[in-house]
């Protein structure tokens, strides 16, 4: 099964101030600020939501496709992700803006100073999907996720026109888009992913009932946090899948993207739905468990073996004739 992936591609620039914000403002001079702040430490993190969503695949030991636009400093991120299983020849370099990044400072009272730069993001509004099915034979399944909106929309009309099944996953971009957007997004997807609350914010914008949406989309998935997640089909079935028991929680950054990796994986190899959503919710378990959304390994047998100790014996074995961690 050949899936793509479309979507932000960024990295994360984290920064910590040995201090508190608040004792450098002045009264009576907040509108007029210049601060500098002496930071003692720097992460630079590999991010954005298509790449960590391939990683996972890639991890499971699928080859997903990425699509979508960076800078010419891409050259390392590129490197690691193809020495991770994922393909990376259908992504746009621009010859004028860098890689989307996220900048970061927080305090040691965790208050933060944030700035978002899209760069290179906005041109994937440029980006076709034809050619990228032309290169590999046929895409049987295009993520579109979050995104510069104008090429969310435009991958999912060409989703529609070339009769390609597509799952959308608008994420955050649901604050910044309207509701006829929103609609155009999301009618006659074969999945729509989303947490409890953008599920809301969907039916709130759009003016569509939960039974309205039901039928415009093939399933619809939710993530509902220490919950689980819930799939629910045009039927009416509802499905309830708890989560996978976790040894620690470190950084939850990516959690949701690691579970579409999980369930995307599930779909390649031809499991049931529930089966989908438990390789997910371990995955996730992985990521919630490490700092940074590309830092977990997997082992095979171990991960195997977790997944028998949170589902059980018959849903371990059925996944062991699929999963293929190319590192063990």
């Amino acid at each position: 099964m050949k899936i793509a992936i479309t979507g932000s591609i960024a990295t994360d620039h984290l920064m910590r101030f040995p201090g508190r914000f608040k004792d450098s403002f002045v009264e009576g001079k907040l509108d007029r600020i210049s601060l500098s702040f002496l930071v003692e430490d720097l992460e630079v993190r590999r991010g954005g939501v298509a790449p960590n969503i391939c990683f996972g695949m890639g991890m499971l030991g699928l080859k997903p496709i990425l699509v979508g636009a960076v800078g010419a400093d891409f050259v390392d991120y590129r490197s690691w992700l193809e020495r991770h299983n994922v393909d990376t020849h259908s992504v746009h370099v621009s010859d004028t803006r860098h890689t989307a990044r996220f900048i970061c400072t927080t305090d040691d009272e965790a208050n933060q100073l944030a700035s978002f730069y899209p760069g290179a993001m906005s041109e994937a509004r440029d980006i076709e999907l034809n050619p990228v099915a032309a290169r590999v034979g046929g895409l049987d399944l295009v993520l579109v996720g979050p995104n510069d909106p104008e090429a969310m929309l435009r991958h999912t009309d060409e989703c529609r026109f070339r009769a390609i099944p597509f799952v959308a996953d608008p994420s955050q971009q649901l604050a910044r888009m309207e509701g006829d957007d929103i609609k155009a997004l999301i009618d006659g997807a074969a999945y729509l992913f989303t947490n409890d609350y953008e599920a809301s914010l969907i039916e709130q914008k759009t003016g569509w009932s939960k039974a309205e949406i039901a039928k415009r989309v093939g399933v619809r998935v939710t993530t509902l946090g220490a919950d689980g997640s819930r799939i629910e089909l045009q039927d009416g079935t509802t499905i309830e899948v708890p989560v996978a028991a976790e040894e620690a929680i470190l950084d939850p950054t990516g959690v949701g993207d690691a579970y579409r990796a999980g369930f995307l994986a599930g779909l390649a190899w031809g499991v049931g739905l529930e089966r989908c959503a438990q390789i997910g919710s371990l995955l996730a378990t992985y990521v919630i468990e490490t700092i940074g959304t590309q830092e977990y390994h997997l082992s095979q047998q171990q991960f195997l073996d977790r997944f028998d100790h949170a589902y059980g014996s018959d849903a371990s074995a059925e996944i062991a004739t699929f999963i293929d961690c190319p590192r063990g």
